[in-house]
């Protein structure tokens, strides 16, 4: 007995997967394997399986719970609870019923997310213009289907698309639904799959519906004739960029913007936003309107607020007396998402493959998917008359001698002889006999075999009209055309987003434009800044600073010129001239860090004055490295006032200098040593925050202490201080040049 209890292992390190096949096991395997066998299959389904849609204009999840809808009769019967829908789905769909119920909201009527909703909704389903308002649950709304999904499924049963089994073999789903007009165009479609996305924008049923008929008549039709620009379900107004536009219908990428319509309340004085961009919401563009009220850019408003309600979207925006409301708008465009671009990406999958495809391409490949199916419905009416004939025509020999048929039943002694019997009796197949048999006694009478033998002619002529369609594929062509003609006559409805050109817009002018006129700039190492006119430069005395206090930099320019203030925290600060007063040479001036909000402890460092952001800023570090950095890159596009990693951290700052073209610098050495450095040797750069090259070689507990421009003349031997490799080490100063050296800076 002690013996076992030794040899039994403590429970604790008893290993729970030890069942399992190699479980625990380390293996050595490589990186590449691993993305092959893990990754790959992960990726594969997200793209093929989940993000992105395919001809028919649906995913995966969409076609699930369309499917589930029509099978439980809700395309023409009445609305049932949205929770009995998702657990129906549930079958076909492997996801939580929270991802499904998703998926039915953005389909639904109420939502307003689509052109042509798919699912009519009874309930609070949410709005896709709103951020903040939540659909209810699954357990208090309802569903079914809009009318429109008729176009979806009317074929489905006859064999027009391949059907696999679901994701448990236990039931069967469409791989693709046979839908009679381009949905994959007419509503809007986005999804972010692994390494790529879709966004479809929505068009107006009507022109796709007429630009494929028209591609069908004639397969190098110009479709921008008829789909000149998309059409949102939120309205808007589409700004039209030719270039731009002709790149969506052509290649399927580019970008749209699309502006807000308003109209001026001028009882209330008053502006009431009434359809916005696809890709914002109502409370986004109220945040955005206090963002910049607080900022101070938009003091013509007194109030914003959100009045939407069951009748739709409202914004409004209350103005201040005599504030013109069309200025005012043209600044929010400017400032808000009430203008903003819905970016196009048309990636389809087309037999399983993802292929991005401009509108001209998509009609293609949907006029050849609705073509097949048009074939296989053929094709399968076709056999169902041929079927339906060939035991109409057995069913007419019985006509010969109805009592002969009865004779040869009632004389047969087993059941399983009567059809073979008949088969001989009368001259006809298996088939033929069987449906002979199956008919009741009642009906073995000449007015029934009359009445079903009549149809044998209709039928004949049925079957040549479906073989001529088969083999003549314009009739094909004539058969889609009217079935889009007829989705035009039900469904069409007029563009609900305007298109506006660019003659049509008016800019925003700028009110207070700046001047250009001389001035005078001084800033202070202290960082106290000046501005004054030339008039009044020449009638004061001399500049006052603070004690202890100088003049670091003075420049002669123009009102109109963007200033950087470079800190010592790696940090530069963009203001304008403009943005201070004229002031005079008997007052300190402004102090720049508490003007522009700098961090307490930051200090002024230098000031570079540039209108057109050409040449370099160099910078000097105590290591001897130098950092050359194109002046461009502290260009930006919107009015940020702070930028951060202004320059290299690595090694103090000895000295900046902004210049529009190469020249040549003295730099001096702890150790005295001076080097002629010409700014043409080093490489400019992008990156603000480089390390920069190293063009003075210093030893150990030397450093970089000066940095000046070289004046011509001041060296006897100049070539005695300049070198052709970098980095050196300089030279000390000459005997010639060892008298009165020029101050440095």
């Amino acid at each position: 007995m002690a013996k076992k209890k030794q040899d039994k292992q403590p429970k604790s390190e008893v290993n729970p997967n030890a069942h399992i096949l190699g479980a625990g096991e380390v293996v050595n395997q490589r990186i590449t394997d691993t993305l092959e066998v893990n990754y790959m299959p992960y990726a594969m389904s997200v793209i093929m399986s989940r993000a992105i849609p395919e001809i028919d204009g649906l995913k995966p999840a969409h076609r699930k719970l369309l499917y589930t809808m029509y099978k439980m009769g809700l395309l023409n019967g009445g609305r049932i609870k949205s929770a009995n829908i998702v657990g129906r789905t549930m079958q076909l769909n492997p996801h939580g019923d929270a991802a499904i119920y998703d998926t039915m909201v953005r389909l639904s009527r109420g939502y307003e997310a689509l052109l042509h909703p798919l699912v009519d909704s009874k309930g609070n389903f949410g709005k896709a213009y709103s951020r903040d308002m939540m659909w209810a649950a699954s357990r208090y709304t309802e569903a079914k289907l809009e009318p429109v999904c008729a176009e979806l499924f009317g074929d489905i049963d006859k064999d027009t698309v391949d059907f696999v089994d679901n994701y448990d073999n236990t039931m069967k789903e469409p791989t693709l639904l046979p839908v009679s007009f381009p949905s994959v165009l007419v509503n809007n479609n986005t999804g972010i799959a692994v390494g790529m996305a879709s966004s479809i924008c929505s068009f107006n049923l009507n022109e796709v519906c007429r630009a494929a008929i028209e591609m069908i008549k004639d397969p190098d039709y110009d479709v921008s004739e008829i789909i000149k620009a998309p059409d949102f379900i939120g309205g808007g107004q589409i700004i039209y960029n030719p270039e731009e536009m002709a790149n969506v219908i052509n290649n399927g990428r580019g970008s749209i913007k699309v502006r807000a319509k308003y109209k001026y309340d001028k009882s209330n004085n008053c502006i009431d936003v009434y359809e916005i961009p696809p890709t914002t919401t109502a409370e986004a563009i109220i945040d955005k309107i206090i963002e910049k009220f607080k900022a101070g850019s938009l003091k013509e408003i007194s109030d914003v607020r959100d009045e939407t309600d069951k009748s739709g979207l409202k914004i409004t925006i209350d103005l201040k007396r005599g504030v013109d409301a069309e200025k005012l708008m043209l600044k929010l465009y400017k400032q808000t998402p009430m203008e903003d671009t819905f970016s196009c990406n048309f990636n389809v999958l087309i037999a399983g493959m993802p292929q991005v495809l401009g509108v001209k391409a998509l009609l293609e490949e949907w006029i050849a998917f609705r073509t097949e199916c048009v074939r296989r419905r053929t094709f399968f009416d076709l056999q169902k008359a041929k079927n339906r004939l060939h035991l109409l025509q057995g069913l007419q020999k019985i006509l010969l001698d109805i009592d002969k048929a009865i004779k040869i039943i009632r004389n047969t002694e087993e059941e399983k002889e009567v059809v073979t019997n008949l088969m001989i009796g009368f001259g006809i197949d298996e088939l033929q006999a069987e449906y002979v048999a199956e008919i009741k006694l009642r009906h073995l009478n000449r007015e029934y075999i009359l009445k079903h033998t009549k149809d044998i002619e209709s039928l004949e002529e049925a079957i040549k009209d479906m073989e001529d369609i088969l083999k003549r594929g314009q009739r094909v062509k004539k058969i889609i055309v009217s079935e889009l003609e007829n989705v035009i006559k039900k469904y069409g409805k007029e563009r609900r987003s305007e298109i506006i050109y660019n003659a049509e817009i008016v800019e925003e002018e700028d009110e207070n434009p700046v001047s250009n006129e001389p001035v005078h700039l001084f800033m202070s190492e202290g960082g106290y800044f000046k501005k004054i006119t030339p008039l009044s430069l020449r009638m004061s005395g001399e500049q006052k600073v603070k004690e202890g206090d100088k003049i670091a930099y003075t420049c002669d320019t123009t009102n109109d010129v963007e200033l950087l203030f470079f800190t010592n925290k790696q940090q530069v600060y963009k203001a304008k001239a403009d943005d201070f007063e004229f002031t005079k040479a008997s007052v300190l001036g402004d102090y720049v860090p508490s003007k522009l909000d700098m961090e307490p402890e930051e200090a002024f460092m230098y000031m570079a004055v540039t209108k057109d952001y050409s040449g370099y800023m160099l910078f000097f570090f105590e290591n001897g490295k130098v950092a050359k950095v194109d002046m461009s890159a502290y260009a930006t596009k919107t009015n940020r006032k702070k930028l951060i990693k202004a320059y290299c951290d690595k090694s103090p700052l000895v000295s900046a200098l902004y210049v529009k073209e190469d020249t040549e610098l003295v730099l001096i050495s702890s150790a005295g040593r001076h080097l002629l450095f010409n700014t043409g040797s080093v490489s400019p750069k992008t990156t603000k925050d480089t390390q920069g090259v190293s063009v003075l070689t210093l030893k150990k507990g030397q450093r970089l202490m000066t940095v000046r421009p070289y004046v011509e003349g001041e060296f006897v031997k100049p070539y005695r201080y300049r070198t052709k490799n970098l980095p050196s080490t300089g030279a000390l100063l000459s005997a010639e040049d060892s008298g009165e050296q020029l101050s440095l800076i």
